[in-house]
């Protein structure tokens, strides 16, 4: 064996390298890995469980990175994260020792200032790529003694091209089987992730692809004025967050003050008529403690009317991301509302930029987002709105991945009942209505799910 091949074979031997950073950005990172997808996507190949110094981090950014590998997101979420170690316990690849100082080490990483997360991919591509160089060159020995240029240029220069992956992925459609077909045999059976945030109705879930509002979409329901969007809008996000996953939810309001939408909730949650709220302030307030000591975090913020962007919504999500919130599910109360990056005289491209802009924000934050939209005069004189009823711009249809419109006819306002019209659908069936019983006074969008039409 000459000395070159010697040297080769020791390099091969050498451990992983640490990373460079202190404790602090270490932990920033493994939090990323559990709780950003864009993150991990960007990251995708540099980061390996090895380089961490915290040997607790790096068996979690090993469960987050098998999970990535799997399902091509972030676990994103402490009750996934807690189902993995388990069953990587069961599996033997973590020890039992090891399994609870995981789960107390996952609240502590929810809890980290995960903002920056631009700033940490370009730290990681620099390091990764400083290690991909090093090895390069002394991989290179042998080919130097040897004259062999062309073997050292091609070398370093695919050293000098390691870095971290644009936003945009690249999907191996063939190689992915085995990754499809697992995921579907978990959520056959019940285990698989999280791709949808409930309706909060197993009956209404069971109609929608992801079992509710699709997480990197965008939905719209639509009805006329005084319809119950807002209503409906509110139910949803409480359902959200009162679910087994407790789900954490950003309502933005821009045209009713978050006041008066903390008003409806208290009349939804607590039981209460909304104009009896004054008549039963404590059983109130404690209804709504109780409550929320079990609920996800539902957050409200106000914006005037006509003046949120997306990019000031995509700001909104970053600071709370750098106070280590993170949100499930966006909900905007409503898209109509909101002014296009750059305002033209063209009312249906301005409203084409905010619907865009809002799937856009969806698919790169990885969230669901809700809204509502307004129906045209014929939308809200028609016992069904369909698709074409959709106001101002038919390209909030194109847009949206799923749209539902509010249906009442004067009979069935008396009854409290309403029908949710399935007007459009990119991944499942369109053209039904499911009846649904109200309780408006209340601010229950829902009731009980009464049953397809």
């Amino acid at each position: 064996m000459t000395a070159g091949v010697e040297e080769t074979s020791a390099i091969e031997l050498e451990p992983t390298p640490r990373f460079d950073f202190d404790a602090e950005f270490q932990t920033k990172i493994a939090a990323l890995c559990l709780r950003d997808t864009t993150f991990m996507q960007r990251v995708d190949g540099l980061i390996q469980p090895d380089h961490f110094e915290n040997a607790v981090e790096a068996r979690l950014v090993d469960v987050a990175t098998r999970y990535y590998t799997t399902y091509k997101k972030a676990p994103a979420d402490k009750s996934t994260i807690a189902h993995l170690i388990k069953k990587h316990l069961a599996d033997r690849v973590i020890r039992k020792e090891d399994a609870g100082t995981m789960l107390v080490h996952t609240k502590s990483l929810w809890e980290c200032d995960v903002s920056d997360r631009d700033f940490v991919v370009d730290e990681i591509a620099v390091f990764a790529r400083h290690q991909a160089v090093s090895k390069a060159i002394l991989a290179s020995v042998e080919d130097l003694d040897k004259r062999n240029f062309d073997s050292i240029q091609k070398a370093l220069q695919s050293a000098l091209n390691v870095g971290s992956n644009s936003e945009i992925q690249t999907y191996s459609y063939g190689d992915e089987i085995d990754s499809r077909t697992e995921f579907r045999l978990e959520r056959a059976a019940g285990t698989g992730p999280c791709t949808g945030i409930t309706t909060g109705y197993a009956d209404l879930d069971k109609h929608f692809y992801h079992k509710g509002w699709g997480i990197a979409e965008l939905s719209v329901l639509m009805g006329g004025a005084k319809s119950g969007k807002t209503t409906a809008l509110i139910n949803f996000g409480i359902n959200a967050v009162s679910c087994i996953k407790r789900f954490h939810v950003l309502y933005v309001t821009l045209e009713v003050s978050a006041r008066i939408i903390a008003d409806r909730i208290d009349a939804n949650v607590s039981n209460h008529l909304m104009f009896e709220l004054d008549k039963n302030i404590h059983e109130v307030k404690d209804r709504i403690k109780k409550w929320h000591a079990r609920a996800g975090r539902f957050d409200i913020i106000e914006f005037p009317t006509g003046s949120m962007k997306v990019s000031d919504l995509r700001r909104t999500l970053e600071k709370k991301r750098s106070q280590g919130i993170v949100y499930d599910m966006v909900i905007v109360d409503y898209a109509d509302l909101m002014a296009p990056e750059r305002t033209t005289d063209n009312s249906i491209e301005n409203s084409k930029s905010v619907y865009v802009g809002l799937r856009g924000l969806a698919m790169t934050e990885n969230i669901a987002i809700l809204t509502a939209t307004q129906t045209n005069r014929e939308g809200s004189k028609a016992a069904v709105a369909k698709m074409t009823d959709i106001a101002d711009d038919f390209n909030k249809v194109r847009i949206a991945d799923i749209v539902i419109s509010i249906n009442r006819t004067d009979e069935e306002r008396a009854m409290n009942q309403a029908r949710l019209y399935f007007a459009a659908v990119r991944n499942g069936p369109s053209n039904f209505a499911i009846r649904i019983q109200q309780d408006i006074d209340r601010m229950r969008f829902c009731t009980e799910i009464i049953g397809p039409e």
